[in-house]
């Protein structure tokens, strides 16, 4: 859902869609720690995407999200946490121009809460090989963000990213399909959570992802697995991998279900503290630690080393030859005992989350 308003490199179509299509899908999320209720968001989100003149198209879509509840407990023995209650617009379009062969995107949005702004842009192209077996897809965006928290910890402060982006898709056999996707952000500005006690962040951020994907058609049941693996690292000193894989089985009358499993671990950022390890002066402050010494520093819990794995199930249902209603559960879990790499966290509480996906899409 996230994807229809955040900015990002997808990979592009060669052909034009033969149908106008409109999607609407509603999200609801919640995620909590024991003992604590956290984040609960509500989620509608809209997506058209029109096809016109033969060679053209245009997709323009919107989210809306309610989020409140409070911020994470950071390890065990920090018993407080704020509460909040924020709205989130955003929108976006796309215009697309076909040739034989290839296509060319331009996508331009923009993202905007009580204290968050953020206008992005995109453009990328894909080429296809003579026998269509082949793609290749290039991309390019940019992001502007303007920060003004309500606790007016800092005024007007800016953060700017560029991601670039390069994939192959390419046909192995009649029933294989691989493809392999390179990403690149270099980001610069303000990266420091401002409703965060004891976090100072680098103001810059290189990120690079590999994400590897397979698909395999099976003629004798019709079912159709789809794998993949990413490996991200970044400047921080994250490193991590994710395994997923997805099971698309027909069950005859319109009807298909895919369960998910996604597993997923990552090493700490090298300037994450853990109070676990040293809790002379109280968590979350290390031993030392002053307000004015500018040390990078964080006890965000996003930036520990730990585990997590999800399980998933999407229930899909035809109706007549041009609708499609689907229901997606997700449950997630992540522990920093589930770590494979990297120190731990020992005081880091278990965090949980579950989201629910309902929607229909139409074609004419």
């Amino acid at each position: 859902m996230a994807a229809l308003a955040l900015p990002g490199l997808a990979l592009a179509q060669v052909q034009p869609p033969e149908q106008a299509s409109l999607s609407v899908k509603y999200l609801d999320y919640q995620d909590w720690q024991p003992g604590l209720d956290r984040i609960g968001v509500h989620s509608p989100a809209v997506e058209l995407v029109v096809p016109f003149a033969g060679a053209w198209s245009v997709r323009g879509s919107m989210v809306s999200d309610t989020i409140s509840g409070a911020s994470p407990r950071y390890h065990t023995a920090v018993s407080g946490a704020s509460h909040f209650n924020e709205k989130r617009n955003a929108g976006d379009v796309e215009v697309t121009r076909y040739f034989p062969r290839a296509s060319v995107s331009l996508d331009v949005g923009r993202s905007n809460e009580n204290d968050y702004l953020s206008k992005f842009a995109s453009v990328r192209a894909a080429f296809a090989s003579d026998d269509n077996n082949r793609t290749w897809t290039f991309g390019v965006g940019v992001a502007n963000d303007t920060i003004n928290p309500v606790n007016l910890l800092v005024r007007d402060e800016r953060k700017h990213t560029v991601d670039l982006m390069a994939g192959l898709t390419q046909v192995l056999t009649p029933r294989d399909l691989g493809q392999v996707v390179v990403t690149h952000t270099r980001g610069e500005g303000y990266f420091t959570m401002p409703y965060k006690y004891v976090d100072n962040r680098p103001r810059s951020q290189d990120k690079s992802t590999v994400l590897l994907r397979w698909n395999h058609y099976f003629s004798s049941s019709g079912m159709t697995s789809r794998a993949s693996y990413r490996f991200y690292t970044d400047s921080w000193g994250i490193r991590a991998h994710t395994l997923e894989e997805q099971l698309v089985r027909p069950l005859g009358d319109g009807w298909k279900v895919t369960p998910l499993v996604r597993l997923y671990t990552q090493s700490a950022a090298r300037f994450y503290f853990d109070p676990g390890y040293d809790t002379r002066f109280g968590p979350p402050f290390p031993p030392g630690y002053s307000f004015t010494d500018g040390r990078e520093i964080s006890a965000d819990q996003r930036l520990s080393a730990f585990g997590a794995v999800t399980l998933g199930l999407k229930v899909e249902k035809e109706i007549g030859k041009n609708t499609t209603v689907d229901v997606s559960l997700e449950r997630y879990r992540q522990q920093s005992a589930w770590r494979l790499f990297g120190g731990g966290s020992p005081g880091l509480q278990r965090f949980d989350a579950r989201s629910i996906v309902v929607g229909i899409t139409t074609r004419w």
